[in-house]
């Protein structure tokens, strides 16, 4: 069985590299309407089993349950790879024998996307990660088995992975999606969801934004206070 896994923390603590950009409140508005993109695509997919969601966030719980996806409290947040981590060794106990992870910060995901990962074919044991737009991150990894080797998210965790894959002899298959790719972590990213993501909540956000204050003007003084304060 395949199930798909959705981390998901407290937006309070979220985008913070988008703080020169974005208040408090808009990045935690942001974060919640790019998890109900993420939620959209995720329902309408087919080729999950079951779709998880791991989390300490009331809203969020609240909201997969609405859903019916099944659910995993956290006591605590320490990172996302133990998050993911700790709710993959679950999952595998549970008869998952394959867990695909996916972020909530994926705006442009579609269904279509999710299915195209989970019908890749794998050895096993196996895996299949899609790189972040700059090549070097990882925006989804499947496993099979579940936890076949640990998760190294942060910087460079596309080769951090293929090295955890290689030294247990897991198969590996990197799979491009532009889709996926397009995570929203840098003032960048912002722009080009307001090119690209029309028809999603989270541009429907960024306009609403936009509307109380050009973010590119917004960009630009903040970038012009903070070379004056050196």
């Amino acid at each position: 069985m395949k199930a798909l896994l959705i981390p998901v923390k407290d937006p309070a603590n979220a985008k913070t590299r988008l703080a020169g950009l974005l208040s408090t409140d808009e990045r935690k508005r942001l974060a919640w309407a790019m998890f109900e993109d993420v939620a959209r695509a995720v329902c309408e997919a087919q080729k999950p089993h079951r779709i998880v969601l791991v989390s300490s966030f009331a809203p969020a719980v609240e909201r997969a349950r609405s859903l019916h996806w099944d659910v995993l409290i956290e006591e605590s947040q320490m990172s996302e790879s133990a998050s993911v981590d700790w709710a993959s060794r679950i999952l595998g106990e549970r008869g998952f024998d394959t867990v695909m992870r996916l972020p909530a910060d994926l705006p442009l995901i579609r269904a279509e996307d999710i299915d195209a990962i989970l019908s890749v074919t794998l050895d096993r044991p196996g895996s299949v990660l899609v790189p972040s737009r700059d090549g070097t991150g990882t925006n989804a990894i499947v496993r099979t088995p579940a936890n076949v080797f640990p998760s190294r998210f942060g910087p460079k965790s596309l080769s951090l992975h293929r090295q955890e894959a290689a030294r247990v002899g897991a198969s590996c298959v990197v799979v491009a999606n532009e889709r996926i790719a397009l995570d929203v972590d840098e003032a960048s990213d912002v722009e080009l969801l307001l090119e690209l993501g029309r028809g999603t909540q989270t541009y429907n956000t960024l306009v609403e934004f936009d509307a109380q204050g050009p973010l590119v003007s917004r960009k630009e003084r903040n970038d012009t206070q903070r070379t004056q304060t050196r």
